[in-house]
């Protein structure tokens, strides 16, 4: 190709990139953003910097150029680096030069100089040929880059920086971004890394190359219209989905793959991801179109016509025999089968496991013609999220709460307000002012119960406190709380409503030192799975997702409006105390009480509630904090036996703290 040919195509390289760099100019000015690059010197000062480093000459991501060091040329160039100025200008000259060298063989070889800061570069030396190369859209551009670290602080952008700097150590990558804390450690466990694996640079290659493709499938499906990161949507594919699956894709399978859970990718620019569902009554569940009363006249108008018949399947992670939650969700199935009759048609799998084995069950169900899946343990969800994705025709729910997807609905109770009455149960019988409790897991919903019972026990006697202990800890709980001299003790509640085994509920500490059993909330599944079908049937389950903004995940979490929780009491308990057992369940079931509408003070002296305010559902499930009447702490992931720490890493208070393992289910 000859001089002039070459000028010729440089020329009509600045006249489209003049045009780009105009439109962008007037959409931004249009809608009353920063119309050129920014600038870094007018960002911060030396007040906000606590250091700086050398890195040398690295390749740095053309899109995380965003400005320059100076205001020197700034206004040459729209926000996006392509040129402002006439072509018949010196600027425009001198960038047509450049143009002609990258084409040539000469190409563009000096590395432009520049800062990074929070993750973002900002030139000082080579606006042009920064300008060039996004022109052609060069994926990366070679830079002597200099690091100016933030001073440390709790603003999540400055904490999202420093867990980047701890994996840019391991990986030396510029190119992941998350809008979310705690989502690097995440990626390295994701890719089968331990977490202080160093990169090779045979890994790095493979990983740039598969990421970018990845990228593409993103941007095809708008990800730059949302907020999440094209790094987000990948972590929240790799929990489908696996690194290597990504290699063997074609486009059009890679981005059928990624539309699979597009939904749970724009759940993470909510702020609340999760809509927790409140009670399905037996009011609500007999409900006609033509009542015309709030919401559920609305579902049935919508939704006018029913099924006739359902198929459903349960999912066991163990066997009933070995597991007395298996057992108490195999006896709601059996409860289920008998109130429905031939209406239901019910397959049963069970010691599934939690990997492959668990989702060929789902598989085969569906199969099989299952239209609902119930899988009634929490390690489920990873096998749940990779079914749901293939069959999104399937309603798949998980036994667990506070998961945030949308092609997985949770379902739990409120055992909460079964704890606040077996709580005034041990205010009104106990001798003494203080009473023990021995709770199962810090896990979201647990913290509710053991701040109810305190405040239940308030109730009946102002002057007692409670003492926690955890059974998910080591060691001998109920004799050390028996050693205390304590007359009452609540233990872990019993599964089913006419469960008789085990050291269950609320018990008082009889002489002899044995257990006479007084009272304890129960778990009512069937009552759940018959309300719940029976919704279903009547079409409710798609009312839920009419409001086409609320994109957000759906958990169940009912309580004893519903009949999903109950209280059972010892018959021989004094009839005073059953009276006001009843007055008290009358008024949670109607709303009238609450057990945490009342002045509440936390654990480290701060006001939770001043008598006024009503907690939402949301704040009470995910309550990560004590009464000050609870003498005891919140075990640390570190104090758990090994055999609890499944449960607390998918469903703990604290599970976003705790560093991802390379195998399991990743949240």
């Amino acid at each position: 190709m000859g001089l002039s040919a070459l000028q010729q195509e440089a020329a009509e390289q600045y006249e489209k990139a003049l045009k780009l760099g105009q439109k962008n100019h007037r959409e931004r000015v249009h809608l009353g953003q920063y119309p050129y690059p920014q600038v870094l010197d007018e960002i911060i000062d030396d007040s906000m910097i606590a250091g700086r480093v050398d890195l040398g000459v690295i390749e740095i991501p053309t899109e995380k150029i965003v400005g320059t060091k100076t205001a020197g040329r700034k206004s040459a160039f729209s926000a996006s680096f392509m040129p402002l100025l006439p072509e018949d200008t010196e600027f425009a000259m001198k960038w047509v030069n450049l143009c002609m060298a990258h084409l040539s063989d000469e190409g563009i070889r000096d590395p432009i100089r520049c800062y990074e800061y929070l993750g973002r570069f900002y030139v000082q030396e080579g606006n042009k040929r920064v300008s060039v190369l996004k022109s052609y859209e060069a994926s990366t551009i070679p830079g002597y880059v200099i690091r100016l670290l933030p001073v440390y602080s709790e603003e999540p952008k400055v904490q999202r920086y420093y867990e980047f700097l701890q994996f840019y150590q391991l990986t030396r990558l510029y190119r992941v971004s998350f809008s979310q804390i705690g989502s690097f450690p995440k990626l390295q466990a994701a890719m089968g890394f331990e977490s202080d694996h160093v990169w090779t640079d045979e890994e790095r290659r493979r990983f740039i190359s598969r990421f970018s493709f990845f990228q593409q499938a993103f941007n095809r499906l708008g990800g730059a219209d949302i907020v999440a990161t094209s790094a987000d949507a990948f972590l929240v594919w790799l929990k489908v989905y696996s690194f290597d699956q990504l290699g063997k894709m074609s486009m059009k399978e890679l981005t059928e793959s990624l539309e699979s859970v597009w939904a749970d990718v724009k759940v993470l620019t909510h702020a609340a991801p999760i809509s927790v569902s409140a009670d399905m009554t037996d009011a609500e569940m007999e409900a006609k179109p033509s009542e015309e009363k709030g919401l559920l006249s609305r579902i049935f108008s919508a939704k006018p016509t029913t099924a006739h018949h359902l198929s459903v399947a349960f999912i066991h992670q163990l066997t009933p025999s070995s597991s007395t939650w298996v057992n108490a969700h195999e006896q709601g199935r059996k409860y289920l089968e008998s109130v429905m009759g031939d209406k239901l048609t019910v397959q049963t799998f069970y010691d599934v496991g939690t990997g492959e084995e668990a989702e060929e069950a789902m598989l085969t169900a569906i199969k099989n013609g299952a239209q609902v899946l119930f899988a009634t343990t929490p390690p489920l969800i990873g096998a749940c999220r990779r079914v749901a994705a293939l069959h999104p025709e399937v309603k798949i729910l998980n036994c667990s709460v506070s998961m945030p997807y949308t092609g997985v609905r949770t379902y739990y109770s409120r055992i909460y307000e079964g704890k606040f009455l077996s709580g005034a149960i041990a205010g009104a019988m106990s001798k003494k002012d203080r009473v023990g409790y021995i709770a199962s897991y810090p896990i979201f919903g647990v913290l509710a119960g053991i701040n109810a019972f305190a405040l239940g026990l308030q109730l009946t006697n102002p002057n007692a406190r409670v003492e926690l202990r955890w059974s998910c800890t080591p060691g001998a709980h109920m004799d050390d709380l028996k050693e205390m001299g304590l007359d009452f003790i609540s233990t872990l509640d019993i599964p089913t409503p006419d469960s008789v085994r085990g050291r269950w509920g609320a018990n008082r500490v009889k002489p002899d030192g044995s257990l006479e059993l007084l009272a304890s909330p129960y778990w009512d599944w069937g009552r759940f799975y018959e309300k719940l079908v029976h919704s279903i049937m009547m079409g409710t389950w798609d009312a839920l997702n009419t409001n086409k903004t609320d994109e957000r995940a759906i958990n169940y979490w009912w309580g004893m409006a519903s009949g999903v929780v109950g209280v059972r009491m010892n018959p021989d308990l004094p009839i005073g105390v059953h009276g006001l057992v009843r007055i008290l369940k009358r008024g949670i079931c109607d709303g009238s009480v609450t057990p945490f509408h009342r002045p509440i003070v936390s654990q480290d002296g701060t006001v939770r509630n001043d008598g006024g305010k009503y907690f939402s559902l949301d704040e009470i499930l995910h309550m990560d904090w004590l009464v000050d009447t609870v003498d005891g702490s919140i075990p640390t992931y570190e104090e758990l036996l090994p055999q609890a720490r499944e449960i607390v890493r998918l469903q703990g208070i604290y599970r976003d703290s705790i560093p991802p393992e390379k195998e399991g289910v990743l949240l």
